[in-house]
This record gives structure tokens, C-alpha cells and sequence, in this order.
């Protein structure tokens, strides 16, 4: 196993291809559930276990069976039906244990079945050839990147709700711009060589 490339896997995922701001996927749960800390922090969680399990789970999937029997063209079907299995026991398991997030999250929580973030993890895993450990790395890397970038959003928004602002601004322009000047401040990382 080459620790080298798991680490710019690692790194691509959180920083320089981020879902949210690099390759623009999530974008409704990002601004829908990052209005606190609280919220923001519980969807990432959330969205971070998903991808990590529905990446661990589609791979061998795959692999095992869709290559073998030529069903390629079955994937998306098939990991969008496995993603959705996953959310619905986070749900029922929010419910159960933590009733407060559960509520908090509201509607985006089955919105994670959906989420074109979730999917595409497990679509670039197949496209890029990933193993399993490598796939299982950049599915849970890239769950961190997007509970990064919707933790330091909600952060800004929270801070927002305090500041004066333009009128034509307030509300959601603002956060408008806020998050294009955070996808703007992740686009210098773009440059990044790891092992240069």
C-alpha cells in the first residue's frame, strides 16, 4: 500500500477538490443547514459517515459484482439505492439517540439520500480506479473537506447575523458572498504540490 498516495488522496479530497467549493457538489445542504455551528457540525458528521460507509460498501460492490456481470451501467441505480439504505439508518438512529440534531436537521436529512456529493464520491472512486482502502480513504477525506467547509460557513454566518451590512446585502446575499470569497480562499490551494 503506498502511504504517499493515500495522503495526496487525503489532502485532494480536503483541500484542493473539495466537494463544495472546488467541484461544486452539496451545495443545498451548504446553504441550507449551516444557518449555526451545531447544525452544520451534525450534517458534516453525518454526510462524512455516509460517504465513508457508501464508499466502503459500493466498491466491493462493483468490483465484485457490476464489473464481472458487464452491469456497469447499473451503478448509479445501484449506489444511489445503497446511499439511501445508509441515510435511513442514520435517521432512525438520530431519532433515537439524539432527538434534538434529529429535529434540527429537519428536511436535509433525508436530503443526504440525494446529496450529489454522496453520490459523486462513490462515482469518482469507479472512475479513478481506487482500491478499497483507497476509495474508503477519499470517501472519509472527502466528508471531512465538506464538514470543513460547512463548519467555517456556518461559523461566518453566525458572525453575519451580528454585522452591519448593506441593505441590499443582508440575509442571503451576504452569505452569498461569503462563501464564494471561502471557495476563493480553498482555490489557493489549487497550486498545492504535495510531494514536489
Amino acid at each position: 500500500m503506498d502511504f504517499q498516495k493515500l495522503i495526496e488522496i487525503a489532502l485532494g479530497a480536503i483541500l484542493i477538490n473539495n466537494f463544495i467549493v472546488s467541484q461544486f457538489l452539496g451545495i443545498c445542504p451548504f446553504m441550507g443547514v449551516s444557518k449555526s455551528t451545531d447544525t452544520a457540525s451534525g450534517m458534516g458528521l453525518a454526510v462524512t459517515f455516509v460517504m465513508g460507509i457508501a464508499s466502503a460498501v459500493c466498491w466491493p460492490i462493483n468490483h465484485y459484482i457490476l464489473e464481472p456481470q458487464n452491469l456497469v451501467f447499473m451503478q448509479t441505480i445501484v449506489f444511489i439505492l445503497v446511499i439511501a439504505s445508509l441515510v435511513q439508518f442514520i435517521e432512525m438512529f438520530l431519532q433515537k439517540s439524539m432527538p434534538s440534531l434529529y429535529s434540527a436537521l429537519g428536511v436535509f436529512l433525508p436530503l443526504i439520500t440525494t446529496n450529489c456529493a454522496v453520490l459523486g464520491v462513490v462515482l469518482q472512486n469507479t472512475q479513478q480506479s481506487y482500491s478499497f482502502i483507497e476509495s474508503v480513504v477519499y470517501g472519509v477525506t472527502g466528508g471531512l473537506g465538506f464538514l470543513l467547509v460547512i463548519y467555517l460557513f456556518a461559523a461566518i454566518r453566525e458572525k453575519l447575523e451580528f454585522a452591519e451590512t448593506p441593505k441590499a446585502f443582508e440575509g442571503f446575499p451576504i452569505a452569498l458572498v461569503a462563501a464564494g470569497l471561502i471557495a476563493l480562499c480553498f482555490g489557493g490551494f489549487s497550486g498545492l504540490s504535495i510531494f514536489g
